[in-house]
């Protein structure tokens, strides 16, 4: 049997064009394994490419789907460290959504020991993308102050747990009393309501941050300059509220501060290789001794993806959100 299941999003729109289709296995190509999906995570950019905002890559599956746990059944030439039967969880360049996926071998990261696929299937793109910007690129350092926004999203959920494993002081906004809780729970410092305070104030109260880690935009990146120390840095990661503002950049220069970021998803197959190396370097023992780990919010069948997304765009989760796609 060479089909399998997968949900195809039918046209640009809302969760309801995700629908359950069936197409042909996918083979291994050079350096890539073949994994049979025991769980998908739901993230963000999957609802952006499902709205039509956000294409998938030259040479990747149209199929959603970023991140997945499974068992791997196929290598192609020159896939190097796995073996058939091997349980992973990689990052995926699309086609999550599926039964069967094929991705670098180099992407793919054992299932830490004393975790489920299904919490396996939380951690390579909310792990890659807070690794390569608030470690490699952000350069986040013991002692500094850290605010990441969204610190209920599985980005800030991970974000918040790894920078105060590596000795930070982390600060965060978060939208409710109750997400304010969680994010404490997990080794905030101080997380904000931003609904009831200011962010900024809250930080120039503090000295500003070293570091700041966004996804939101919009109005928040005048207001992140503001609430940065000198020489401060800036990485962001997405534009929930758009990528356009009017920013007086004399500040950035009188204040040495460095504004950057990055998107994981295009980078080049040897660079998500080498974030892989360094989350099982420096990361994957933090998780195996329980230190860091995922949050899981909520299990959504494959058939239901719709279902999953609705949640994910109501904003009310806190933590990931994952498919059920096998046995």
């Amino acid at each position: 049997m060479s089909e399998m299941n997968c949900v195809e999003i039918t046209a640009a729109g809302g969760p309801d064009v995700l629908q359950l289709a069936q197409r042909e296995r996918p083979v291994p190509r050079l350096g890539e394994v073949v994994i049979k999906v025991a769980y998908a995570g739901v993230n963000r950019p999957d609802a952006l490419q499902r709205a039509g905002l956000y294409a998938p890559p030259r040479g990747a599956s149209d199929l959603p789907g970023l991140e997945v746990s499974g068992e791997v059944v196929a290598l192609g030439p020159d896939a190097q460290g796995w073996a058939l039967g091997d349980a992973v969880c990689a990052l995926v360049p699309g086609g999550g959504y599926a039964e069967y996926v094929a991705t670098q071998a180099s992407h793919c990261l054992p299932v830490p020991s004393g975790l489920s696929m299904a919490e396996a299937a939380c951690l390579p793109e909310t792990f890659f993308t807070v690794w390569s910007n608030v470690f490699m690129r952000g350069g986040l350092q013991a002692g500094e102050r850290f605010l990441v926004h969204g610190g209920s999203s599985g980005i800030g959920t991970t974000a918040i747990q790894l920078a105060r494993s590596f000795g930070a002081r982390v600060f965060t906004t978060a939208g409710s009393a109750e997400k304010c809780a969680a994010c404490t729970g997990l080794g905030a410092e101080k997380a904000i309501n931003y609904r009831e305070d200011d962010f900024v104030e809250v930080l120039k109260a503090e000295g500003g941050a070293h570091l700041i880690l966004d996804m939101v935009g919009g109005s928040y990146l005048p207001r992140n300059v503001r609430a940065l120390a000198d020489d401060g840095r800036l990485v962001q990661i997405a534009f929930l509220t758009g990528p356009k503002i009017e920013l007086n950049f004399a500040q950035v220069m009188m204040r040495r501060l460095t504004i950057t970021g990055s998107t994981l998803r295009p980078q080049s197959d040897l660079a998500k290789a080498r974030i892989a190396d360094e989350l099982l370097a420096r990361v994957w023992p933090l998780i195996e001794a329980g230190q860091v780990g995922p949050v899981m919010d909520s299990e959504f069948a494959l058939a239901d993806a719709a279902g999953a997304h609705t949640k994910l765009e109501a904003g009310s989760h806190i933590g990931k959100i994952v498919l059920k796609v096998g046995g």
